[in-house]
């Protein structure tokens, strides 16, 4: 029985006490007496009786002021105690009892915090033994995430659900690239942990590509693996390469399928087939040749960009084509006006001039057409080679170090701006200016080389410089077209094959004030990547290993777009933990919301690096007064979008996810006043933190956010800004979900009834 009703039953119990034995006496007196006695009786104690009812009223109520304070230092004081005791077991080991109330109550809370202190020291070396036992575990773990993250093309496993188990940092920021829509805005991607594939790329490819492999598989081919080009939603061409994760089984069939469907088998084995789809109920062995069960897991897809170079080779097939048929004619006249001269060797002067006019006006026009095609298609025909984007100054630096090392020739720097990037190949690059280096010193003798860099529009120059013995032009063409090999090391390349390659040029010019020489090779600048954005995600992620992978999710079967079961755990779902800032707290009276920020929760992980988290341009004023709580200025929302676009990002965001708020009925206010004129509903589950610390804690004073992760230990950190909020929310839910399971609520039904029957889920916005 909670507090509350037992209070009220001991203060029944209190007063019947109190006057039980006076009714009772009344009752005894009046039934045994005569007639005389009882108006004797009667004439006696009526005059007494409101004395007596005043004395009996007021001991009821000092009893009553008595029996509140032994309940609040007993009875509600002991059941804080063991609330906090199991804080203390579970959320929070460093969670304390305060010592408070009378003296019995006090010594067993100072009693209880030394069993803790002792508990506490035992799972401390318990958790040392275990933490050493799973260090090389945990390094192997670090290995895969740095070899992964770093590759140079997007790697992504998937289950046979297509459900996401692991990217990579190029993955992520391909399909981040190539977001076309809402999810393209601020964070949102279209790649994260428990994420269908198919929402990226063309169901029906994967399902064929998976069929092929399971083929080659009954065939024992080595390399069973599969290749197709796909298209994503914004118009961009991936070429994929499909690999199977394979499982050997000890007993039973070997089974694959994708999103529920069966595989489809072989020619000749047939299976019921409904509607032109194989029955469920086929499912095909995959035969190992060497003797064992194999059971298809999931795949891994190496995905490449490769818009780009079609673009390149339709424009190259374009220019060949503008070549081919823009001169067809032209060499058709030329021709016939040469056969012509050819077979009349008696033709008269006009007539032969005439003819000669043909020829040189149809030869002009072949160059006219020749050149504008060069100048049009100039990058599509140069020949293929490997550039990347580098800063300058670091090409030279390592440029000098290879000339002083092969030549031993003393290098300077010259002015030098350190932010000036270049697209090159930097191995061929270098090979050029040592090349250089070693003809200066070789045939001028030259004793010490300059190194300086400049820029001018796209362009990024590269000097070369040294004093004294000129150069002429002659030989820097000689030069251009020798192999650049140095002492004992060759090249097959020229140095007009690099400056060809790269679409650059190469000068010889001098300084005659200065008494100087250089070359200067002119290459094409690169854009300068942005500054790496340090946001708070970043800043409350204490672990330097990004949480791209959770192989845990290789057993998880839960067909996409088969919307949320109330009835599965609270431990196997997908959330969206958000926030809002506003403009104030009055959404019916116009008050709008300035900033969203929403982090995943998967697998009973927080995902730091999978968020959203955008400014809002409210269309109104801002309130002074909520300036200093968000921080959140006119300058900051002004030129942001509206959330006719923020709210359908954020929508798809949250797709196939149970969402998380503390106090969430302020959010979801916000969200439903503009149902109507956007078109966006959220029709999913939503868990209440504000709730759900009503549930677990009813017997605590402050349910606020703050309070609440005091009480589980959690640090809060960037409060009052949207995405900061959404992390401490998170947190805090994490931390629930266990006790939440000592209280019998395991499933998502169980926890939205106990939410309904706080007091708190009566308050209306």
């Amino acid at each position: 029985m909670k507090a509350k009703p037992r209070f009220i039953l001991a203060a029944g119990v209190l007063g019947l006490l109190m006057t039980g034995p006076f009714l009772l006496t009344a009752l005894l007196l009046f039934a045994d007496a005569k007639e005389a006695e009882r108006a004797a009786f009667a004439e006696f104690l009526i005059p007494r009786l409101p004395l007596g009812g005043l004395m009996t009223f007021m001991g009821f109520v000092g009893g009553l002021i008595l029996l509140r304070s032994l309940f609040r230092q007993y009875v509600h004081g002991l059941l804080r105690m063991a609330e906090t005791m199991r804080l203390m077991l579970g959320a929070n080991r460093n969670f304390r009892v305060t010592p408070e109330g009378p003296p019995e109550v006090r010594e067993l809370a100072r009693a209880v915090n030394a069993l803790a202190q002792q508990r506490d020291k035992l799972l401390d070396d318990v958790e040392g033994q275990i933490d050493r036992a799973k260090a090389t575990v945990e390094e192997e773990k670090n290995r895969l995430a740095a070899l992964m993250s770093e590759l140079a093309l997007g790697v992504i496993v998937c289950n046979l659900d297509g459900r996401v188990l692991l990217y990579n940092s190029r993955a992520r920021l391909q399909f981040k690239a190539l977001a076309q829509g809402p999810t393209s805005m601020s964070g949102g991607a279209l790649i994260g942990l428990g994420r269908s594939i198919f929402s990226i790329l063309e169901r029906g490819q994967i399902t064929h590509s998976l069929d092929n492999i399971q083929q080659r598989l009954r065939k024992g081919s080595a390399e069973p693996t599969a290749n197709f080009i796909t298209t994503t939603r914004g118009g961009q061409l991936l070429r994929a390469q499909m690999a199977p994760v394979l499982r050997t089984g000890a007993s039973g069939p070997a089974t694959a399928t994708v999103d529920g469907l069966p595989p489809t088998p072989p020619p000749g084995e047939g299976g019921d087939e409904v509607g032109g789809q194989a029955a469920p109920a086929q499912e095909k062995v995959l035969d190992n040749p060497f003797g064992a069960e194999l059971q298809v897991t999931g795949y891994v897809l190496t995905i490449e960009n490769i818009t780009r170079n079609f673009e390149r080779e339709a424009e190259r097939d374009q220019a060949l084509q503008t070549l081919t048929d823009g001169n067809r004619a032209a060499l058709g006249n030329i021709r016939a006006a040469v056969e012509t001269l050819l077979d009349s060797p008696e033709m008269g002067t006009d007539i032969r001039g005439r003819f000669m006019r043909v020829i040189a006006d149809e030869v002009a026009a072949m160059s006219g057409k020749l050149e504008a095609t060069m100048n049009r298609f100039a990058d599509s025909l140069k020949t293929r080679w490997p550039l990347e984007d580098v800063l300058a100054i670091d090409i030279l630096a390592a440029a000098a170090r290879r000339i002083e090392e092969k030549l031993k020739l003393p290098i300077k720097h010259e002015e030098q701006d350190a932010s000036l990037w270049m697209r090159v190949d930097s191995f061929s690059l270098i090979q050029a200016i040592t090349f250089l280096a070693a003809r200066l010193q070789d045939h001028y003798e030259i004793r010490e080389l300059r190194l300086r860099l400049a820029t001018e529009g796209s362009m990024v120059f590269v000097d070369l410089i040294w004093s004294g013995t000129t150069v002429s032009s002659e030989t820097l063409y000689t030069w251009e077209l020798e192999p650049m090999n140095v002492g004992a090391e060759t090249s097959p390349l020229t140095l007009r094959d690099v400056i060809d390659r790269h679409g650059a040029e190469i000068w010889y010019q001098r300084d005659k004030a200065a008494h100087n020489a250089f070359f200067r090779i002119v290459l094409p600048a690169a854009a300068t990547p942005d500054a790496p954005v340090v946001d708070l995600a970043q800043h409350l992620h204490s672990d330097s290993r990004p949480e791209y992978y959770d192989f845990d999710l290789f057993a998880a079967r839960d067909a996409a777009g088969a919307g949320i079961d109330p009835e599965r755990k609270l431990t196997e779902l997908s959330y969206s933990v958000f926030d809002t800032e506003t403009t104030g707290l009055l959404p019916a009276e116009g008050d709008e919301i300035i900033q969203m920020g929403a982090v995943r929760v998967v697998n009973n992980r927080l995902l730091r690096q999978e968020i959203f988290d955008q400014l809002v341009d409210p269309g109104i004023p801002l309130k002074p007064e909520g300036i200093p709580i968000h921080g959140i200025t006119e300058a900051m929302v002004n030129g942001q979008p509206r959330l006719d676009a923020v709210l359908p990002a954020f929508h798809e965001f949250c797709a196939e996810t149970v969402l998380v708020a503390h106090n969430a009925a302020f959010d979801l206010r916000f969200f439903q006043l503009k149902e109507d004129s956007l078109g966006v509903r959220f029709t999913q589950p939503v868990l209440d933190t504000l709730l759900l610390s009503a549930v677990i804690h009813p017997n605590q004073d402050s349910h606020r956010l703050e309070s609440i992760a005091e009480r589980l230990g959690i640090n809060v950190i960037g409060r009052h800004t949207a995405l900061g909020d959404a992390f401490v929310t998170g947190e805090v839910f994490l931390k629930m979900i266990p006790l939440l399971a000592d209280m019998g609520i395991v499933t998502l039904r169980q926890a939205l009834e106990a939410s309904q029957k706080t007091y708190f889920a009566r308050v209306n916005y």
